[in-house]
């Protein structure tokens, strides 16, 4: 029985010395992966969030922002043999890279009803090199590189509407100069009811077209159910379709209203968009079409593009 005991004190004894005893160090965990990179990620995305933006991945966005926002990162030429180099062929790649981004989203804005970017491109050799060049002088709005990962980070940015943005090529392009050459759209029909009188005066525009399969384009018209246009902002005056496009693209109400109120417009008329004529254009009920075109005899809001479209 003592020799048990013994064994077990024994055994207990071993034990404890194994725990203390200096043990060989174990191996190094790795760091968290590039965390270079995240650091200059989130310093990228405090950017971001200072200026109010955010990237873009979607067509849509491109309207309901206002610009198309695009990050890319760059790698230096295999060729580089200075940090200098390094460093500028690194900005260089990460800026064509962001060059390329900023095509497949704008391959995708729709132009007007089912016509896009891509089809126009294809037709008119105009565009298609106007859009080329247009790409490659975006603005480079943020730059970051690495030197210890020798990457480059640049955020571009484009402009829906103003001076030199995507909008003010396209209208150029596609609505041509009145005073010299028409425009490559077809002229549609326009609505002209007998106007009726309303109790209210509206001074905009609110379509909710929640229930539709719409998108927004650079020109999208409003037609009755006869196929009659009552809204065509390809008729607007280029200056306005420049400075602010052919309407507001919120998803709900209350920011339409927002939105108008800054076009200057604080009692829109709302009407609910009963069907799609193509991806990019809606209809509206026969009474409501009079309803706008009557509402607009007064206020002459649709030739300033208070017009607000509510998407799901």
């Amino acid at each position: 029985m003592k020799k048990v005991w013994l064994l077990i004190l024994l055994l207990i004894i071993g034990l404890v010395g194994y725990v203390f005893a200096e043990q060989p160090p174990a191996p190094a965990q790795p760091l968290t992966p590039t965390s270079a990179i995240d650091e200059r990620f989130q310093k990228a995305n405090q950017w971001l969030n200072e200026k109010n933006l955010s990237v873009t991945t979607t067509p849509d966005q491109a309207f309901i922002n206002d610009y198309i926002l695009v990050v890319a990162e760059g790698l230096p030429s295999a060729t580089a043999n200075t940090p200098a180099k390094k460093r500028l062929t690194a900005e260089r790649a990460a800026t064509v890279l962001a060059y390329r981004q900023l095509a497949e989203i704008l391959d995708g804005v729709a132009v007007v009803g089912d016509t896009f970017v891509k089809d126009a491109e294809l037709q008119y050799d105009a565009v298609r090199a106007a859009v080329a060049g247009f790409i490659k002088g975006a603005q480079v709005v943020y730059k970051e590189y690495n030197v210890q990962e020798e990457s480059a980070l640049v955020i571009v940015k484009i402009g829906m509407t103003g001076p030199q943005s995507f909008s003010k090529l396209m209208y150029e392009k596609l609505l041509g100069d009145p005073n010299v050459k028409k425009g490559v759209l077809e002229p549609q029909h326009a609505f002209k009811p007998k106007p009726v009188v309303l109790e209210e005066k509206f001074d905009g525009l609110i379509i909710d077209a929640t229930d539709q399969n719409f998108r927004p384009a650079l020109i999208n018209r409003i037609f009755t159910p006869k196929g009659e246009v009552l809204y065509d902002p390809s008729k607007i005056s280029q200056k306005v379709l420049v400075e602010q496009g052919c309407g507001e693209y919120t998803n709900n109400v209350d920011k339409a209203k927002a939105a108008l109120e800054s076009r200057g417009a604080k009692n829109p008329l709302m009407v609910k968009a009963t069907a799609t004529v193509s991806p990019s254009d809606l209809q509206v009920s026969d009474d409501d079409a009079v309803k706008i075109f009557s509402a607009n005899q007064k206020s002459q809001f649709l030739a300033g593009a208070k017009v607000a479209f509510v998407l799901k």
